[in-house]
């Protein structure tokens, strides 16, 4: 392709972005924003933990401290909508991780009381974001353009997963190496996370753009629902469960068979650009009724990313697996949020809701999957062997996946033939 041809179908997709609604453009570019600091909390704290602690359960029980404070907060956020105009809801949550991360980096030690009180915090900035935003989306998309709202936010998502890697693993193993900060490592993570709030505060500006609808029915709490959400509540479990080691692993593996930080980053971009093309060509491209493909693929994908890292359990093996990883998240995402999306929008107008409820609900099957993920990590580290629960839990978990195929294959089908009656 020529560069001619090139920056022509740049303008062409630049021209077809402009065409979609104003409220979902600057929801694209408030998340776009972001994605450049998500990185930096996925990894590199729990990387950051690793080094401090040297113990891989540290992590695991920060991590269930962050998505504990998940569901609470939706829990909250719920009631503060009544009052609170959700663009502030949502700008909260993104300066809140930012924060946290402060706060976690001005610990002189860190105790597991101390590791927890900073998840707890994180996880709440992690519900304000996520419940708002879930929302949001729901709100200004429909069935029709959510695969590329999400295959647009993926990309990007992928882009950041690459290049913010690679710069921060760059700075901190060059500050070790070089003497940068006189060798203080401690010192190159708060500026990066000093830069990261800078990012926070940059996308809740933002955020605040365009004039965005707080829910007209203020109830969310409900106990019985639709049978077709309590299915939908099953493949949310599925993915917590995956979600719950898949943001704890990666930074335990490579800080054990890779080596520093750095590692880090070069193990996370060498997935390649073009995994973003695939991702934004899959949005652009795809249909609703190829969702189910694209999710399948992403399992298998990802089912073969932990078969590498537990048979080879070596650098080579970490570096597999995190590259499956890195494919396999988006894409499922791809798949996996549109249909949630689909089941909100038609069980909503059956039982007459507040969206929001089941948005809530949603989050509470996410959390139970992802305190078993988490669990199952925690108790073979300490009752078998550290070495058997990062071999062997991921496999544990890939399988047990398998299953949310036949069960997203019945839930399309079934909201197919509730959208027609």
């Amino acid at each position: 392709m020529t560069l001619t041809a090139l920056l022509n179908k740049l303008g062409e997709e630049f021209r077809y972005f402009l065409e979609m609604p104003r409220p979902m453009r600057v929801l694209l570019i408030t998340n776009m924003i972001y994605a450049f600091a998500l990185p930096v909390i996925d990894i590199f704290v729990g990387a950051y933990i690793m080094r401090s602690s040297n113990d891989p359960k540290i992590v695991a029980i920060y991590q269930l401290t962050v998505y504990t404070g998940i569901p609470l907060t939706f829990l909250l956020n719920g009631f503060l909508l009544r009052y609170i105009k959700i663009a502030n809801l949502y700008s909260f949550g993104m300066l809140l991780s930012g924060l946290s991360m402060l706060l976690m980096m001005s610990m002189q030690s860190l105790s597991v009381t101390g590791v927890g009180a900073a998840g707890i915090l994180m996880g709440c900035s992690f519900g304000f974001f996520w419940a708002n935003r879930d929302l949001l989306t729901l709100n200004n998309t429909n069935d029709l353009t959510r695969n590329y709202y999400y295959g647009v936010e993926s990309f990007f998502y992928t882009i950041t997963y690459i290049i913010v890697p690679l710069a921060v693993g760059w700075f901190l193993s060059n500050t070790e190496v070089r003497g940068w900060f006189s060798g203080n490592v401690s010192t190159a993570y708060q500026l990066v996370m000093v830069a990261v709030f800078l990012l926070t505060v940059l996308s809740s500006f933002i955020i605040h753009k365009d004039k965005f609808i707080n829910p007209v029915q203020k109830e969310f709490l409900f106990l019985k629902f639709h049978l077709i959400w309590k299915k939908m509540l099953v493949l949310a479990g599925l993915k917590g469960m995956t979600q719950g080691y898949l943001v704890t692993a990666p930074a335990i593996l490579i800080m054990r068979l890779v080596g520093n930080e750095g590692s880090v980053g070069l193990v996370q971009g060498v997935s390649g650009i073009a995994t973003a093309i695939i991702l934004y060509f899959l949005g652009r491209t795809t249909k609703p009724s190829d969702r189910i493909y694209i999710f399948a693929f992403g399992i298998f994908v990802f089912l073969i990313g932990t078969l590498a890292n537990g048979v080879l359990f070596s650098a080579i093996g970490v570096m597999v697996f995190v590259l499956c990883k890195v494919l396999f998240t988006p894409l499922h995402d791809i798949a996996y949020f549109p249909t949630q999306m689909r089941v909100i929008d038609i069980v909503s107008k059956i039982e007459k809701r507040n969206e929001f409820a089941y948005i809530f609900n949603h989050e509470f099957g996410l959390y139970i999957g992802r305190f078993f993920g988490l669990g199952l990590f925690i108790y073979l580290d300490t009752y078998v062997s550290e070495m058997f629960a990062l071999k062997y839990a991921l496999i544990i978990i890939a399988i047990i996946q398998i299953a949310s195929i036949p069960m997203a294959r019945h839930i399309i089908k079934e909201c197919n033939k509730l959208s027609k009656s």
